[in-house]
């Protein structure tokens, strides 16, 4: 079967049309974009500058070898940084745990004690399977209303943008990384999940699995005093 080229317009008025088409079509494309660097341009920090804020929350970022990604061990770097430092006093580290074999959070509270943050400060939500979601459990599971988020430079202010959808107020870090293929695809991959986001920003969805209420941040934060 053979398949025929489409035919540009033959005349003026219509390639103009056509043209006039393709740039609509990308202004569309770009809006969400451009609203996630609008909404979120006076809330990015560096560990070095981050307001002291209760809570950290810390994306996953993929496993390797049963541990941390590269790119998750520098947002749980970030992470240890901060409390340190003091700046923040309970971690809730959320990820994916959809199977057995694949567990995001108990390898990032694994990591997070090995880098000097005590297990009784570290808090895991098994059910961060995007970043809409776990946003929303943040504030409706675990009752967290005001953060500072830990990712990546290139998902940052979708982080940023959706908390505040979900009702958490929020600063972020975009922790620096080398520029090599995986860096380029996550910024390539940014622009069509900025679609998803403003979705999620309208419509509001529930997340995958919500459940009950759980204590454990606001345990981890009477503990921390």
């Amino acid at each position: 079967m053979r398949f025929r080229r489409p035919r540009l317009p033959r005349t003026r008025a219509g390639r103009r049309r056509l043209v006039q088409g393709v740039m609509a079509a990308c202004v569309l494309g770009l809006l969400p974009s451009t609203w996630l660097y609008v909404s979120t341009a006076d809330r990015l920090r560096t560990t070095a500058d981050a307001p002291r804020t209760d809570v950290a929350v810390v994306f996953g970022a993929g496993l390797w070898r049963g541990g941390p990604s590269p790119y998750l061990a520098r947002r749980l770097d970030a992470a240890a940084e901060l409390y340190r430092d003091g700046r923040v006093k309970v971690v809730l580290v959320t990820g994916d745990n959809s199977r057995e074999d694949y567990d995001e959070p108990d390898a990032m509270r694994t990591y997070l004690t090995r880098h000097g943050v005590p297990d009784a400060r570290i808090v895991s939500d098994y059910a961060g399977f995007d970043t809409w979601d776990s946003c929303v459990r943040a504030k409706k599971i675990f009752g967290v209303d005001r953060a500072v988020l830990i990712s990546q430079g290139f998902h940052i202010r979708r982080a940023v943008a959706l908390c505040r959808e979900a009702g958490v107020a929020s600063y972020g870090i975009g922790v620096s990384d080398e520029h090599d293929v995986t860096w380029y695809y996550g910024g390539a991959r940014e622009i069509f999940a900025a679609g998803k986001a403003a979705l999620d920003a309208l419509f509001e969805p529930d997340p995958r699995f919500l459940g009950p209420r759980e204590p454990g941040v606001a345990r981890a934060l009477a503990s921390a005093g």
